[in-house]
């Protein structure tokens, strides 16, 4: 028979723990004050399970203890457990107190912790914030000045019906660049226009828009 595979962690002890024990140790809930010497007992009844080792059995106790849970329970006249449930010795003033104690200085560990945490958080946004600001802008001669934004113009329109008549002032795509024009003919085949230079050339309606007037 294969030997059954060792507890590696407080958490697996812990559960196994609550399992085997439910009247003494739980998981959620309120937790109920461990008798004194319960580690005696543990390691007495479970001396024949080869899964959980005394050391750390000492530390998943010590763990199970430690834990706010724990520590609330922890006051002054309450009666201890034993494995089975069965009410023990009542906890005395002193242990009371140091339970407290215990408590208040884990929970004042957490608070700095979170803060500190959250102070680092604030300083990483921060910086995040101003390393995008300073990427928007342009560096000239080692000055920030904001990047010019574009005037955006709506797109010249085309032709109508209307407006396809000789007369119209037009733009027409000679190369690249619109050119200004005025139509002098329309005709089936295409319309002519004359160019602002006097030149004359026939284009297709599609290459002509409507040219924007004047202010």
């Amino acid at each position: 028979m294969e030997n059954p595979q060792k507890f590696t962690s407080s958490k697996e002890v812990i559960s196994f723990l609550a399992e085997a024990f439910p009247a003494c140790f739980s998981l959620e809930g309120e937790a109920k004050p461990l008798k004194i010497g319960i580690f005696q007992d543990l390691a007495e009844r479970l001396s024949e399970d080869e899964r959980v080792s005394k050391t750390l059995l000492r530390s998943s106790l010590r763990h199970y203890t430690n834990s706010w849970r724990y520590l609330y329970s922890v006051k002054e006249g309450v009666h201890r457990v034993d494995l089975d449930g069965n009410s023990d010795a009542a906890i005395e003033k002193e242990h009371a107190e140091h339970a407290k104690q215990q408590l208040e200085e884990s929970k004042a560990k957490v608070a700095e912790k979170r803060k500190e945490q959250k102070a680092a958080n604030g300083v990483a946004k921060k910086s995040y914030k101003n390393k995008a600001s300073f990427n928007s802008k342009t560096t000239i001669s080692g000055t920030n000045v904001d990047k010019p934004k574009p005037n955006k113009r709506p797109p010249p329109e085309k032709l109508t019906d209307a407006q396809l008549v000789v007369g119209t002032d037009v733009t027409v795509k000679v190369g690249k660049i619109p050119m200004p024009a005025t139509i002098t003919e329309v005709a089936k085949d295409g319309v002519q226009v004359q160019l602002n230079s006097g030149m004359v050339v026939k284009v297709q309606v599609d290459k002509l828009r409507l040219a924007r007037s004047k202010r």
